[in-house]
């Protein structure tokens, strides 16, 4: 802390105090390296002797240096672009200031021996050198450590990542940490500082450097090769970025999702919303509180808004290892600066000991329940796994903070949900009614529900999917033309979980007015124009980025619905509404259960899809 505040104290002098200081530390320079001359020379610690007869050369040859110091501009040089032609300017100056020392030692005849000026020079060059380096490295450093970096990993080890790496070097937020080249001739070597990989250790490194992005170095390369590199990286549980060529950068072009990348929260189409209140605090100050589903898009950020509320405790309930390493990484430092404690748990939802354990060892007062399947093609195809996962999940975890009576149990549910019309929606909605049917048995605990649209930026929204379109050179592929969504920011859909979780009564489902739904097209249209290209079509056939349909995928709906039946209720917060909904009786909620476990144990998918079309009020299935 006190390494920061001299370096912010430097960072703030101006201009002619940083070029008096470095006068100043080259001055001592001189007359340290003019008295280690003398005693190299005559092979004595104290050469008095020999500096007295020759005393005068000291105040000229200060004089000299800060002639030549003026001439060469030297200390004006920026540290940051302290470079080759920045070494060569001290070269010369230290070369200048031998020929003065040779000089004045013939002329004044002092009886200095003429190695002594030659040893003189070497020495001055050598401390002005590492002197300049290591301010260089220490400022580097402190930046480093006063604020948090972003591990990049650049694949490409040509002349585009050489000048990458040199940038990259003197930012303090984003850290270049090691090459991936597909030439073998590099592989294995070190290239400005950093060791160069192969592509089959890339999972290897990502892991073990922790990496957060992969900037793909190779701008003279054809994009369809570029096309093929990210494809190849997609697996990877990093960003992928493209770096662009000299001549798009000049014209504009391509820059896309490269170093400006569009923020989510630009393609609302309206203001967020605002969500501070007074004494929200209040329900989760001191309180140990688990998140299911903590590496989601969702949970993560749920994590970091809690962390505002000063619990006492937060358990990262995770069943993905990677995602909960990720997590906890990313959450740990202000964790631990606030004074909250950050617990990662690795589990299943499903798994009813492991979550006895994590209850009764943890003392769980709240829980936040996001962890769930919710990418519709690939769970209209896996049945079975979404009804274990979103319904037995749920059921699992509710019956557990049942019977550990803790204060609050909120579902993060989906829009979907309503009226669905695929095996994601439906099985969301049996865990809706389960919460529902849990909260009529609870004594203590208030069970609710937050069900809200589409997130923006989170893990299998069309963000990210048109991105990486644009950045291929498109085309952008929509579905139908006329599909449309609600859409918020990641920000807002935990903050209203939150929210939702201090103004739970018991059995509500809360949603938010997020004003009227947002045409697909239209998201894609925009995405496109804020990446600086056009869209390519009948009025612009010239233009850089088509837009195509491809036909509604199976489940899909053309519109997405909050509320099953329309009468809503207020909440304190005027853009939270609070609905009360059908539900199943004790019961008929039995045998859902009993139903849904027998169809997850004989793996029987006709099974699930009987129990929806029995169980699941507007459920319509999807046309073949």
């Amino acid at each position: 802390m006190v390494l920061l505040k001299i370096l912010q104290f430097i960072d703030g002098l101006n201009w002619k105090n940083k070029w008096a200081a470095f006068v100043v530390a080259d001055v001592f320079i001189l007359i340290a390296a003019l008295y280690s001359a003398y005693a190299l020379r005559y092979g004595e610690v104290f050469p008095i002797e020999q500096i007295k007869s020759a005393w005068p050369l000291f105040p000229i040859m200060i004089i000299a240096l800060i002639i030549y110091l003026w001439v060469f501009k030297i200390p004006k040089i920026k540290l940051q672009s302290f470079d080759l032609r920045a070494v060569q300017r001290l070269a010369f100056c230290s070369g200048l200031l031998i020929l003065t020392a040779m000089s004045l030692s013939f002329l004044l005849q002092f009886s200095a021996p003429r190695s002594v000026p030659l040893i003189f020079g070497v020495l001055f060059f050598s401390g002005a050198f590492i002197t300049r380096v290591n301010v260089l490295i220490a400022h580097q450093t402190l930046r480093r450590l006063g604020s948090p970096q972003t591990n990049i990993l650049i694949y490409g080890a040509g002349e585009a990542g050489i000048q990458l790496v040199s940038a990259l070097r003197h930012s303090s937020e984003v850290r270049a940490v090691a090459f991936i080249d597909d030439n073998k001739i590099k592989q294995n070597r070190i290239v400005h500082g950093l060791h160069v990989y192969s592509y089959d250790q890339i999972e290897d490194v990502v892991k073990r450097k922790k990496v957060d992005r992969i900037l793909v170095a190779m701008p003279t390369v054809p994009m369809a090769d570029k096309e093929k590199v990210v494809q190849k990286l997609k697996h990877l549980p990093c960003k992928i970025q493209i770096m662009p060529s000299h001549v798009d950068i000049i014209q504009g072009k391509s820059v896309l999702d490269t170093f400006v990348p569009v923020a989510p929260e630009d393609l609302l189409g309206r203001h967020q919303l605002d969500f501070s209140m007074e004494a929200l605090n209040a329900p989760y100050e001191n309180k140990s509180i688990l998140i299911s589903g903590a590496g989601g898009s969702i949970g993560l950020e749920l994590c970091r808004q809690i962390l505002k509320h000063s619990p006492a405790k937060i358990v990262l309930f995770e069943r993905s290892e990677f995602a909960l390493y990720k997590a906890e990484r990313d959450l740990r430092a202000y964790a631990e600066q606030i004074g909250v404690d950050l617990v990662p748990a690795l589990g299943s939802v499903c798994d009813a000991k492991t979550l006895k354990h994590v209850f009764d060892l943890h003392k769980i007062q709240v829980v936040f329940h996001a962890a769930a399947y919710k990418h519709v093609p690939l769970v209209e195809c896996n049945e079975v796994s979404a009804l274990e996962n979103n319904f037995l999940g749920t059921y699992q975890i509710a019956n557990q903070a049942l019977a550990s009576n803790i204060e609050t149990f909120v579902l993060v549910s989906t829009d979907k949900a309503v009226r669905p019309t695929n095996i994601m929606g439906a099985s969301k909605r049996l865990a809706e009614l389960a919460i529902q049917d849990f909260d009529k048995r609870s004594q203590g605990t208030k069970f609710s529900m937050v069900r809200f649209g589409n997130v923006l930026g989170s893990s299998g929204s069309v963000i990210p999917l048109f991105k990486n379109q644009i950045a291929r050179g498109g085309p952008v592929t929509l579905t139908h033309e006329n599909v449309t969504r609600y859409f918020m920011a990641i920000s807002e859909a935990a903050h209203l979980v939150i929210v939702a979780g201090s103004f739970a009564t018991g059995g509500e489902v809360f949603v938010l007015d997020m004003g009227e739904p947002v045409k697909i097209k239209d998201l894609a249209r925009n995405l496109i124009e804020k990446s600086n290209l056009t869209v390519r079509d009948e009025d612009n056939p010239n233009g850089d980025i088509e837009i195509i349909t491809t036909g509604l995928r199976p489940g899909e709906k053309l519109y997405e619905e909050l509320l099953i039946d329309a009468e809503t209720l207020a909440t304190p917060h005027p853009k939270i509404m609070r609905a009360k909904e059908g539900s199943l009786t004790p019961k008929n909620m039995i045998k859902v259960l009993k139903d849904g476990e027998k169809a997850i144990a004989n793996n029987d998918a006709a099974h699930v899809r009987n129990i929806i079309l029995k169980w699941v009020e507007g459920y319509q299935a999807p046309s073949p």
